[in-house]
């Protein structure tokens, strides 16, 4: 959780520039998007996503709604420091949470006391346990399609794959982590790959992510692969479980027809933290960034109005729903479910 610096390096474009700052010893790179409104949203991409495929869309459009953005790079991944490359820990990346956190209360013109996290998929995942912890800055989070349980996740994923290609995955996996204790370098598997083929993932909807986040290839430094041993951990991950412990507004955004992190799991996180929201879209894993955008989107943003630029929010009841055939994410209050 170490801050160290603000870095500031050379200006992308009009609307963000690059910045850095450390956790543990380690540089992570991030986009900083000024803001005009005193807050700022704090974003990280799914697993092994960097921070361009995985918020583009998004910071975009919470800049321009006049948030501040800083949207990260875990270390090991993209334009972030660390060896060895493409390995992710659970330990590391909850770290690096913490670690942006404290350096986006220290950016320009950004109030500390209201800051946002927002994380997609395994991020989503975090936001819950690094909420949970009573030293948390986080004035609110949004949690979109996130992976609250790993064995659910992973007994859902082992349907649309191969029994010997999860042999061998989970034998990789097992090598790797050894041959990692003994200074050897990782042994890679592609995150995503047909059914049969040793890959982190193999269910339907996660076969549209490279269409989805990198369209046309628009993100060529992405490295789609991630060390074996990352997969151990993750099939026994259950941020979940730290809902009750999640004081700030919660805002859990699940698709219906999610094959890779699941509905049920997350919308169950809505009914254990004292304060959240739900907004439920059909679709699969990606559809907020694709026929859902819109609606989720104007979800988001009404919800970090509400909990960080309003002077005196209306009070809202601690878990809210949205039908899936409603027009609008707009969420209704909920004790409206039956």
């Amino acid at each position: 959780m170490n801050l160290v610096s603000s870095e500031v390096g050379v200006r992308a474009s009009t609307e963000r520039e690059k910045v850095h700052f450390v956790s543990a010893g380690t540089r992570c790179a991030a986009w900083h998007y000024p803001g005009t409104n005193g807050a700022c949203v704090i974003m990280a991409g799914g697993f092994a996503v960097t921070k361009e495929p995985g918020t583009d869309p998004f910071a975009k459009r919470f800049h321009d709604a006049g948030f501040a953005v800083l949207a990260f790079d875990y270390r090991r991944l993209g334009e972030s420091d660390g060896q060895p490359r493409q390995v992710v820990r659970i330990g590391e990346q909850l770290a690096d949470w913490q670690a942006a956190i404290e350096f986006a209360g220290t950016l320009p013109g950004v109030d500390p006391t209201r800051l946002a996290g927002w994380g997609f998929s395994v991020s989503g995942g975090h936001l819950l346990r690094v909420a949970a912890r009573g030293t948390s800055r986080l004035a609110a989070m949004i949690a979109q399609t996130p992976n609250t349980d790993g064995p659910a996740a992973l007994r859902n994923a082992a349907r649309f794959q191969r029994p010997l290609a999860l042999l061998r995955l989970t034998g990789l996996g097992i090598l790797d982590a050894l041959g990692g204790a003994l200074g050897r370098p990782p042994r890679p598997v592609p995150l995503v790959a047909p059914p049969g083929t040793v890959a982190l993932l193999a269910t339907p909807d996660a076969q549209e992510g490279n269409d989805v986040l990198n369209p046309g290839n628009a993100y060529p430094d992405w490295q789609q692969a991630v060390a074996a041993r990352s997969a151990l951990a993750l099939g026994w991950y259950r941020p979940g479980r730290d809902a009750p412990r999640v004081r700030c507004p919660l805002l859990v955004v699940v698709c219906d027809q999610d094959r890779t992190a699941l509905a049920e799991p997350a919308v169950a996180v809505t009914r254990r933290a004292p304060r959240a929201e739900l907004v439920r879209v059909p679709g699969h894993h990606h559809a907020p960034f694709t026929a859902e955008h819109e609606q989720v989107i104007e979800a988001e943003l009404s919800f970090l109005r509400r909990h960080l630029t309003e002077t005196d929010p209306m009070p809202r009841h601690p878990v809210a729903t949205v039908p899936t055939s409603a027009p609008a994410a707009t969420p209704t209050p909920a004790d409206s479910r039956s």
